[in-house]
């Protein structure tokens, strides 16, 4: 027989949004997704987006968890950032209740760095909760998050304890499509010398990211870089940097053995292994669908469940 849902997880983002049923187990019983993410979405438009996303299937009595933009101010309603250090019992004490709706949203997290500079994440931490379902809460580690936004995030006894963001890849996006630089860049199948260059030129000591970046140009008029390797050697460039920045703000004891867990999509953490190795870091894959799993857990300490 099949198993009935216990819980509707929806991990619901800026261009798309995914709604998994999971059994009183956690086990996922089936994922739907859709380009519904909140800036696909007009004002007073959730509901019905939300009844898209589900199919038309919105199981009687069974709650809704929702995290990521869907609590940001251009989302369904704004829940509140809480601070770190943040762990599952903070973040399952915060949830946020949508009026007329079984729907709950789980709160952004907040840090401030060295200089009293505030970062915000929301959705990772849950992807972070789901990462840590089978680890040793107490460890110290480092957790790299890829993305448009790529988030690093120091764990330790308190949770969350601090985590930084770099716009990674939307500065990729923007150099390679509205900057002279992707002028001379023709599509290829991949370059991975040309990336490794890229990266290998962003951690060297004298590596200075704006002048750096125009060699993706002066590489390719002078012939020493072939069209077809432009963007990957951009990319490399931004993610080595990127690397070199991180590396100086984690703590050297959230670096451990040097080693990091990758979570999110698998072709840009394979990406990131390759360059993570180049800077002398080990890696090691985080779960599937970390975003159900944190949700399941977040849900469970917050009696979300019946039992």
């Amino acid at each position: 027989m099949a198993m009935a849902p216990a819980l509707i997880a929806i991990d619901w983002g800026t261009t798309s949004a995914r709604a998994y049923r999971l059994d009183a187990r956690g086990q996922i019983l089936d994922a739907r997704s859709a380009p519904l993410g909140v800036q696909q979405v007009s004002a007073g438009g959730f509901p019905a987006a939300l009844n898209a996303l589900l199919g038309g299937r919105v199981d009687a009595d069974v709650p809704l968890l929702a995290c990521g933009m869907i609590g940001s101010r251009q989302g369904w309603i704004e829940a509140p950032y809480i601070r770190c250090p943040a762990g599952l019992e903070e973040i399952a004490a915060n949830l946020s209740s949508v009026p007329g709706t079984r729907l709950a949203i789980v709160p952004g997290l907040i840090c401030h760095d060295a200089d009293g500079v505030p970062d915000v994440m929301r959705g990772e931490e849950t992807q972070i909760l789901g990462t840590l379902d089978d680890r040793q809460p107490s460890a110290s580690r480092l957790i790299v998050l890829p993305g448009t936004h790529s988030k690093w995030a120091r764990i330790g006894a308190g949770g969350i304890e601090a985590f930084a963001t770099f716009m990674t890849g939307e500065l990729y996006a923007l150099l390679h499509d509205h900057s002279i630089l992707g002028r001379l860049a023709t599509a290829g199948a991949g370059d991975d010398t040309a990336f490794e260059r890229g990266v290998r030129m962003s951690l060297r000591d004298a590596g200075a990211l704006p002048h750096d970046v125009f060699s993706a140009r002066t590489l390719a008029l002078t012939g020493a870089l072939a069209p077809e390797g432009v963007a990957d050697y951009l990319s490399g460039l931004l993610l080595g940097a990127e690397i070199a920045a991180a590396r100086r703000w984690a703590d050297r004891d959230a670096l451990g053995n040097g080693s990091v867990t990758l979570v999110g999509d698998a072709a840009l953490c394979a990406r990131y292994r390759r360059a993570l190795a180049l800077a002398g870091f080990k890696t090691v894959s985080g779960p599937s669908e970390a975003a159900a799993r944190g949700l399941w857990r977040i849900a469970l300490q917050a009696g979300m469940l019946a039992t």
